[in-house]
């Protein structure tokens, strides 16, 4: 990577990480493991706010993967309840705590290929449970990712995939746990999918604006 890149990219990360400490599903690494791998299930195609609600409710009741195998799928529905597809989910979720009991020692497993042995787990929720959960270098790309680093110019890529391996050659692996709660939170806030707020954003010298025809 040329020095000027790699400057810039550094001066992108730091500002992101001064302005957005938290990731927008509450989850850390002090968030024990399960609930990280339950809040991030629910998560798809269902806004943050939600999520952490109904997570909250759900782990009111619940600590681990045998207690909520103990609950029966209408109550999973109704503590889960407007997360999207809550009932496909509901039953997802007793799927997961029975296979890491049966299969996992009712631990989380620590590998991207174990955690995609699990219903409902594909490689961006693999991604982010790895980083956020465990501390370890995967780079979860979903919608935000994927826009912000081309409209930055880290990548040209049309596909999620093809983000993930681009990002990977690019960036130091330091970079890669924090990166989805750094541009989630600015895709969300600031850096929208139309008509970005690039008046008030706080990486304005620093990004190209690829691709943006409209902004406020």
């Amino acid at each position: 990577m040329p020095e000027a890149d790699g400057k810039r990219i550094r001066a992108v990360i730091r500002r992101l990480a001064k302005a957005y400490p938290e990731h927008p599903l509450k989850i850390s690494r002090e968030t024990p493991p399960f609930r990280s791998l339950v809040s991030t299930i629910m998560s798809s195609r269902t806004k943050d706010a939600v999520t952490v609600e109904a997570t909250e409710r759900l782990f009111s009741l619940v600590r681990n993967p045998g207690e909520l195998l103990e609950l029966a799928p209408s109550v999973i529905e109704q503590l889960i309840y407007p997360v999207g597809f809550y009932r496909t989910k509901a039953r997802e979720l007793r799927e997961v705590a029975r296979v890491l009991l049966e299969r996992f020692g009712g631990e989380v497993p620590r590998t991207r290929e174990k955690l995609m042995q699990l219903p409902g787990v594909g490689r961006k929720t693999a991604n982010l449970v790895l980083a956020v959960a465990f501390g370890q270098p995967a780079i979860c790309v979903d919608t935000h990712v994927h826009r912000i680093s081309n409209r930055l110019g880290w990548v040209t890529t049309q596909r999620v995939e093809e983000t993930e391996e681009a990002l990977a050659k690019l960036l130091p692996r330091r970079y890669w746990a924090s990166l989805n709660r750094l541009l989630v939170n600015h895709g969300q806030q600031v850096c929208h999918p139309t008509s970005p707020r690039c008046t008030r954003c706080m990486l304005h010298d620093l990004c190209p604006q690829i691709g943006v025809s409209r902004h406020r």
